[in-house]
């Protein structure tokens, strides 16, 4: 498992990015599910939201895992 990735010479905890990732995947998937208002589907959006969030992380460090 890699703990610190190096951009150019800068040392960045590897979490970092993959919440970094996470993040920008989950706000795709937010606006998708507003576009075609799925949300009236769910009970309590904020706490979906994050649950979507930690699924994606987990899914991105797995990813990250398996691809290096």
């Amino acid at each position: 498992m890699r703990y610190v990735i190096d951009i150019y010479g800068v040392l960045v905890p590897a979490l970092l990015l993959w919440i970094i990732v996470a993040y920008i995947l989950s706000g795709i998937l937010r606006r998708i599910m507003q576009r075609f208002d799925l949300y009236r589907l769910v009970w309590h959006r904020p706490l979906f939201d994050f649950s979507i969030f930690v699924c994606l992380l987990g899914v991105v460090v797995y990813l990250s895992e398996y691809l290096a």
